[in-house]
């Protein structure tokens, strides 16, 4: 059976009203899914990422040929080997696709001759990033956020922002109180897809949506039931409420179940009711139009080689903690940790303010640090990693993307969360065998770059700060205790 074309659907593509699918023909065109044994290699990635990306994939293709379309979902040791093998069985050559995500998979449908549309899973043309990025004397996210609300006209009164403010961040640090109890999740069954993939990756649980229809429940039940009180409480952390009041909407933005425009376009439309505070929505907005769409923005500016950056030239072998969160003491982490394997996610901060903090304080080697989070998260596609992990969580690009490093000590992580009154580590203090490890190695960090960080106007305070220590000598020799520990797995 021959067909006039192959349009090559990736497994973050999943919407049927963009990328390729836009233009394919039912009667001459033939859709591809590509299930890659690399994608799916159990060795390497959290088994609910892999049910995730594969159920996903699987539903979209039987719900394509429902729809009348012609679909071949292979499955292949690579993803050139796939597609070369549907060219040889349709005696067809012509690839049409969508931009690809990735700087490794680009090249593999370029080799392959493939005919390219524009990406439009983002709201931010690459040609459009571009432009702005090649003007700037540096990448200031807000910079860029505020000229995305102007360009797409978002909360917006005229050419104001709505409420009077572009950014309500000053009133979006709330820890949670302390009678702070965690609301019932949307739960999402199986169908029979579901439940032979998930036999086939040894998972449960009903975290994740596997259907456009489940992933659209899942926005309603945010908008509903945790919008209201996403602002506030949107860099909080409890070891009782793993996801707080986000959203869970990454996984379907990142695979295209759900399309940032429609998201958008809902969300306004809630806060118009009225009773949505704008701290909460503008928030939200910013999530998406400025921080998701900068990522993706960046990761393609700077370059498939950005990865690679290590200019704090960390050599640290990944913590043992990570793979185990029972190779520590730390309350913080291990609970996070935890929460990662179960569910195979955490919200930005837990990322950020731990788990990343503990890879830059510790001076893990960003290659192997990306490698790790690369593999474990169910959103993590290459262009939100790279310059999340690079740029801002482990300052490898010596402040190429972020003007300072996102180091903190203790006194964080206890005023944003509950981690710290079960730990038998104090966060006020930086020496002595109950010194918190953060505290300790946040000054540790800080002394042993200082002459990097001198010439950096933000990072006068805590240089400032540093100078003032009476026991910073005591402070280097834990802090070497420490990261001997944090090797062993006894920390």
């Amino acid at each position: 059976m021959t067909k006039k074309r192959i349009v090559y659907i990736p497994f973050d593509q999943l919407h049927r009203n963009y990328g390729a699918l836009k233009h394919a023909d039912k009667e001459d065109d033939l859709i591809v899914l590509v299930e890659s044994e690399r994608m799916v290699d159990p060795k390497r990635f959290h088994p609910l990422r892999l049910f995730f990306l594969v159920s996903s994939a699987r539903h979209f293709a039987a719900e394509l040929q429902a729809e009348g379309y012609s679909v071949e979902y292979v499955q292949a040791q690579t993803t050139r080997a796939g597609l070369e093998g549907v060219r040889a069985k349709y005696r067809t050559q012509e690839i049409y696709a969508a931009e690809q995500s990735s700087y490794r998979l680009q090249e593999t449908l370029a080799e392959l001759g493939a005919t390219f549309c524009e990406n439009d899973f983002f709201l931010t043309p690459r040609a459009l990033f571009k432009e702005w990025a090649q003007a700037q004397k540096s990448f200031l996210m807000e910079n860029f956020y505020r000229l995305q609300r102007k360009r797409l006209n978002i909360l917006m009164d005229g050419n104001s922002p709505v409420g009077g403010e572009w950014n309500f961040d000053k009133e979006n640090r709330e820890s949670l109180p302390k009678d702070h109890q965690a609301l019932a999740l949307l739960e999402h069954p199986y169908d029979e897809i579901d439940r032979e993939v998930a036999a086939r990756f040894g998972v449960s649980g009903t975290y994740w949506a596997t259907t456009r229809a489940g992933a659209l429940g899942q926005l309603n039940y945010f908008l509903a039931n945790h919008f209201a009180t996403f602002g506030r409480y949107e860099d909080a952390m409890s070891s009782g409420d793993w996801s707080v009041h986000h959203s869970l909407l990454s996984p379907y933005l990142n695979n295209g179940l759900l399309h940032p425009t429609e998201v958008i376009a809902a969300a306004v439309k809630r806060f118009e009711v009225g009773d949505i505070p704008i701290a909460s929505a503008e928030a939200f907005v910013r999530q998406i139009i400025g921080w998701r769409e900068y990522i993706n923005g960046m990761y393609w500016h700077l370059g498939a080689d950005y990865r690679s950056r290590n200019e704090l030239s960390a050599q640290r072998k990944l913590l043992p903690l990570l793979e185990d969160p029972d190779r520590t003491s730390m309350n913080c982490l291990k609970s996070i940790v935890r929460d990662v394997q179960e569910r195979s996610w955490v919200h930005h901060i837990p990322r950020l303010m731990v788990l990343s903090n503990i890879a830059l304080l510790a001076g893990v080697n960003p290659q192997e640090y990306l490698a790790w989070m690369r593999n474990q998260f169910i959103d993590a596609s290459d262009w939100v990693m790279v310059p999340n992990v690079i740029g801002m969580g482990v300052h490898g690009d010596g402040g190429v993307m972020m003007t300072k490093p996102y180091a903190s000590g203790g006194a964080y992580i206890s005023r944003m969360s509950n981690y710290c009154k079960s730990c038998i580590y104090d966060p006020k203090k930086r020496t002595g065998e109950d010194a918190c490890p953060f505290t300790t190695l946040y000054w540790n960090f800080l002394a042993e770059h200082k002459d990097k960080f001198e010439k950096n106007h933000r990072m006068f305070q805590q240089l400032s700060g540093l100078k003032r220590l009476s026991d910073l000598d005591d402070v280097r020799v834990r802090a070497k205790e420490v990261l001997e520990g944090l090797e062993r797995g006894l920390i």
